[in-house]
């Protein structure tokens, strides 16, 4: 009987290798690729997301699963708290085994690998954390991770003769020697480069993610993905603005808007397009108006006309272009 198991797959080298190894055993594996606003969203230049680039040049059968509410409820409220940034990863990667526990029965799935090395990360992949994970997702036994196996216990499919434990590799610590070594044995020449590969730890991100939590109750997936897009002004309590770079960007914000959401744009020429989330005042508006004006060619120190849109409703109001650098700052997240 010839058993399956589940990737979690980012298309990294770990994860490539860590499929590789198993399927030598005669193993079928379907490699699971958990995305969220954060990580597994980059696309190549052809638009594929690298997981799924990497899947097809190593025929590893492949499938994309987004993660929803729970994942963002997670996120908010991390029971082992974050890293060094706003990443929550013990427990997103407990989150990402549970999401892939649950999976088993549909895919007619014996077991489910991980690229983990032990060692690797200073937060997620130290032997104890890595004790507490499996503790933790749901399929204690049934959680393998080849690269490093010799390390660990002996799991339900080395016990059971599925997998072949000192055909296995013992690769641990934070070097990539191994690793290469492997690859080149296993004909993976062609990699990305190592990274960690989420927003979560990324300086100019973060700002953005706080503020969102802070000032939207249930935020939801979209609000994630607009974080990625334009320029972020905090205007109020309950308002902010996203202003757009380019006509890429904008045309993203356009795709984006929700009902009852307000966009505003210059009316006398190129103009970024930018969209008030959530509750905008009359005097959020102005002030949206001013940051607007910002970034276009209107006249300094004259009004210009702005056209406000809302669910296909268009007028036109008056803003006063006279915002000063240091109080654009103050709204910038």
């Amino acid at each position: 009987m010839q058993r399956r198991a589940l990737a979690l797959f980012s298309g990294g080298l770990d994860s490539i290798l860590a499929v590789k190894v198993i399927q030598q055993q005669g193993i079928d594996v379907l490699a699971i690729n958990f995305t969220s606003p954060f990580f597994g969203c980059s696309p190549i230049l052809d638009g594929e997301p690298v997981a799924a680039q990497y899947a097809r040049r190593y025929a590893i059968p492949f499938r994309s699963i987004p993660l929803g509410a729970e994942f963002i409820e997670m996120l908010r409220h991390p029971r082992h708290g974050y890293g060094s940034a706003l990443n929550p990863c013990i427990d997103c990667k407990t989150f990402m085994l549970r999401c892939a526990g649950a999976l088993m029965q549909e895919l007619q799935a014996d077991f489910v690998i991980t690229g983990e090395v032990v060692g690797q990360r200073p937060m997620s992949q130290r032997q104890d954390t890595l004790r507490l994970i499996e503790r933790d997702c749901g399929i204690a036994g049934l959680l393998l991770r080849p690269l490093s196996a010799k390390y660990m216990k002996v799991t339900i499919p080395e016990a059971e003769g599925w997998v072949n434990r000192e055909q296995l590799p013992a690769i641990k610590g934070r070097g990539r020697k191994d690793q290469m070594r492997l690859a080149a044995e296993l004909g993976v020449d062609e990699y990305p480069a190592p990274g960690g590969g989420c927003l979560l730890t990324e300086e100019s991100y973060i700002p953005k993610v706080k503020d969102l939590l802070e000032h939207q109750v249930v935020p939801v997936i979209r609000d994630f993905d607009l974080l990625r897009t334009g320029r972020h002004f905090r205007l109020s309590e309950t308002c902010k603005a996203v202003v757009g770079r380019d006509s890429s960007d904008n045309e993203k914000i356009l795709a984006a808007i929700a009902a009852g959401e307000s966009t505003l744009r210059w009316l006398d020429g190129a103009s970024p397009l930018v969209l008030l989330v959530g509750e905008p005042s009359e005097a959020d508006l102005l002030q949206a108006g001013r940051i607007l004006l910002r970034y276009t060619k209107a006249a300094k120190g004259e009004a210009a006309c702005v056209s406000l849109q809302v669910d296909g409703r268009r007028s036109e109001i008056s803003v006063l272009n006279n915002l000063q650098e240091d109080e654009l700052e103050r709204f910038r997240i």
